[in-house]
């Protein structure tokens, strides 16, 4: 298997099958090939040391890789190459978002009705990354200044790993023209693509108050998803995000008062929220430790969340517009198009716990698709996970926000609420 393997084998514990040290065995989907990861795809959970879940493991391979300098050559090969499009592995690639622009006009690239063409942003960096979230310890130790200095440096080098691509949207309310008798508004569009749409009006009032969004928005939610899916028994929204690039107010997140904050950086990247991986262990973190659960407590034990894992269960984010969107369009990848694609591990590490998010590379044959002037009323929803991975259904969906090209001058941003769920039938 070819991926980069940066973590010393000396520095690793014995997996471990503690509440503490939950280690879900790796899975992948039937055909899909193998991550780009550390540790052969194994969770870093099998690191835990006293406890820490395995952070000081992760930190520890960061710096390694970090030091190693391949993250660097990618950097020095893309500003030392000519100016204009740069030639991939993948197609060619675009420094900024403007050349992207200037090349699909210049090539007229075209899409269906209700659709638009335009650059989306994709990683060209075939590496793990690692991201030190801003609540961990770490930034704020005197005796780890200089680890944080160069933490903070990797943080502005990833995005310098970075290239435009051009795409091509389709109108998701149209999916049932690419798709006869495939109804977006339907479960089997969810299984099939990893993506549908939902309508719903919210009795929540402000969605800047992460109290009320946490007692009226919450409940709603949970109850549109067991409407939603035939057979769901539960449904667990856990966590929001608010994203306004204009709103003026406080946005640093307090976890101790289930405050997400405000986001005023749509996250113009393509990613996917949870991986084989973090889909069971962020699962089983809220259920039996309600670690960073800002909906209902939860207070399973091993043997109960063993249980209720051992059905389906998915991960399902939504967002929904507080207006309708004119700038900034959230857009999400079907499942299809990118099923047997390895993903890129990016590892987000805490004080206690080490997610996994993933990245991909870019495919001109990636199907993508938005919802143009998305109403409040419209509630677009992905998949993040599935634990079915015989390949019968979609394992997730891969997104991202982008820059709408088409949009007028003076367009407003996008102001939407995400929330992040489980689905459990």
């Amino acid at each position: 298997m070819n991926r980069p393997e940066i973590l010393d084998p000396s520095v690793a514990a014995e997996p471990k099958t503690s509440v503490g040290a939950y280690v879900p065995q790796f899975e992948l989907t039937e055909g899909q090939g193998a991550p780009i990861a550390a540790n052969d795809g194994i969770s870093y959970m099998a690191y835990d040391r006293d406890g820490d879940a395995g952070t000081a493991a992760a930190i520890e391979a960061a710096l390694k890789q970090i030091a190693s300098g391949e993250g660097q050559e990618i950097i020095d090969l893309i500003e030392n190459a000519p100016p204009g499009p740069i030639e991939t592995k993948w197609g060619l690639g675009f420094r900024t978002y403007n050349e992207c622009v200037d090349y699909i006009r210049a090539n007229k690239i075209e899409a269906p009705e209700g659709g638009v063409a335009l650059p989306l942003r994709y990683t060209v960096s075939e590496l793990p990354t690692y991201t030190i979230v801003p609540s961990n310890a770490l930034w704020r130790d005197p005796s780890r200044e200089a680890d944080a200095k160069l933490f903070r440096q990797e943080e502005d080098d990833m995005v310098r790993r970075y290239l435009y691509f051009p795409q091509v949207l389709r109108d998701a309310r149209r999916i049932e023209e690419y798709y006869p008798g495939l109804k977006p508004t339907s479960p089997d569009c969810m299984d099939k693509l990893g993506v549908s749409l939902a309508h719903m009006d919210s009795q929540c009032e402000n969605f800047y108050d992460a109290h009320e969004v946490e007692r009226v928005f919450y409940p709603e939610i949970e109850k549109l998803l067991l409407d939603f899916f035939p057979g769901a028994t539960d449904a667990l929204v856990y966590n929001h995000d608010v994203f306004d690039e204009s709103y003026n107010g406080p946005v640093v997140e307090d976890q101790d008062n289930k405050d997400p904050g405000v986001n005023r950086r749509y996250a113009n990247l393509v990613h996917n929220d949870l991986n084989d991986n973090s889909g069971r262990v962020r699962c089983r973190e809220l259920l039996t430790q309600n670690l960073r659960n800002f909906g209902r407590t939860q207070h399973y034990t091993e043997a109960e969340a063993d249980e209720k894992m051992s059905r389906r269960f998915m991960s399902i984010n939504l967002a929904k517009p507080m207006v309708t969107v004119e700038q900034n369009p959230f857009v999400l990848c079907a499942w299809p198009s990118f099923a047997d694609q390895p993903y890129i591990n990016n590892y987000r590490i805490y004080d206690d716990r080490v997610g996994e998010t993933t990245r991909f590379t870019y495919r001109a044959d990636h199907e993508w698709y938005w919802f143009p002037q998305q109403k409040p009323n419209e509630v677009s929803m992905l998949k993040c996970y599935d634990s079915v991975k015989d390949g019968s259904v979609s394992r997730y969906s891969s997104h991202s926000a982008c820059t709408d090209p088409t949009a007028p001058a003076d367009a407003g941003c996008r102001r939407n609420v995400v929330v992040r769920s489980y689905v459990f039938f």
